[in-house]
């Protein structure tokens, strides 16, 4: 009954954000919005950018690339604060922690597997559905090299964010009649991937 309560709401919540920001995207202060927005998300916001991205290119295609670019840009930055907070987070809370548990053989071991494949797993959040805050979280708190964070992220949020931008630009109005339609079961679909990701940030 609670879940689907919550469900529900956050189905209630996700459209009436969704029609809000379809009628604001050409608003002067709609690109504002949209750089705080994937900044927040990057680092602890629940709500991905995409929410304003999409209704922004739907309503001015003309401006696809620079809402793209925008978003790229945002995007980055705030996984870099998210970054940061994962290297104080785990500093000041974390590692004495695990010390006194005895647990930091295990962190190094999972530690020396982030760092050879920490790259692909940037990438892989970058692109995807997944909450990227989970992962930009986990590779300032194994102090994943920040050349090789910054550059995975610029690729994978860049990919994301212009190929959606190409394919709503192309495919307008089918696309805007698709996600109208399928609203609350795409909602549901990321609160079951918001709520997988701070199960997994536990984990890391």
């Amino acid at each position: 009954m609670i879940l689907r309560k919550t469900i529900d709401y956050f189905r209630g919540f996700v459209k009436a954000v969704y029609d809000w920001m379809l009628d604001m995207a050409s608003k002067k202060n709609a690109m504002l919005f949209l750089f705080i927005v994937a900044f927040a998300e990057s680092s602890f916001f629940p709500i991905p950018p995409d929410i304003m991205l999409i209704p922004m290119v739907l309503a001015t295609p003309a401006k696809a690339w620079r809402i793209a670019g925008l978003s790229t840009v945002a995007s980055v930055l705030g996984g870099f604060f998210g970054y940061v907070i994962g290297v104080y987070f785990f500093d000041l809370i974390a590692k004495p922690i695990l010390t006194f548990y005895g647990y930091m053989h295990q962190f190094d071991v999972f530690k020396d597997y982030y760092h050879e494949w920490g790259a692909w797993i940037v990438f892989g959040a970058g692109i995807t559905p997944f909450p990227y805050k989970v992962i930009t979280i986990a590779s300032g708190v194994v102090h994943l090299d920040l050349v090789v964070f910054i550059l995975a992220s610029v690729v994978a949020r860049g990919m994301r964010f212009f190929l959606v931008a190409w394919l709503l630009k192309k495919y307008g109005e089918p696309m805007k009649l698709f996600i109208e339609k399928n609203l609350g079961m795409l909602s549901v679909v990321f609160l079951l991937l918001l709520f997988g990701g701070f199960a997994a940030i536990k984990f890391l």
